[in-house]
């Protein structure tokens, strides 16, 4: 029949090309969204580590009378404390947040017991969305 007639096995540039136009506008419209889960993600790892903090830092308060001076009582004993029987954390280490900062503990705050808190993805005071301060109270 057609004996002239080549047959290639492969893709022409111009398929290959439309193909990537696809994969960048499905790759478009899809990170703001898993950037946005991530975000949000980390927040709720915060808080989740926040809770932990809080419950070990009641621990202490419960053994030894009052809340620490500092978070690093949780895993080692502070000088001149007798009843400590810690460390009140599963790791022995204090976690950093998310971003990879340290928690800020306050102690006393304003009524009397203690705040926890990260300032967020910026590390500032304030901001909105993934820079939105994590409170122990909230």
């Amino acid at each position: 029949m057609y004996k002239n007639r080549r047959f290639s096995a492969g893709f022409t540039l111009v398929e290959l090309l439309v193909v990537l136009a696809i994969l960048g506008m499905i790759a478009a419209f899809a990170a703001p969204r898993v950037f946005k889960y991530l975000g949000s993600a980390k927040m709720d790892a915060a808080k989740i580590q926040i809770e932990s903090l809080s419950s070990g830092l009641d621990l202490y308060r419960l053994e030894v009378g009052s809340y620490p001076a500092s978070m690093s009582a949780l895993v080692e004993k502070p000088a001149g404390v007798d009843k400590w029987n810690g460390p009140y954390l599963k790791k022995r280490s204090l976690p950093k947040d998310p971003w990879g900062k340290d928690y800020l503990y306050r102690f006393p705050a304003e009524d009397g017991s203690y705040e926890l808190s990260s300032f967020g993805a910026d590390g500032v005071e304030g901001g909105e969305g993934e820079n939105s301060d994590i409170f122990s109270w909230q």
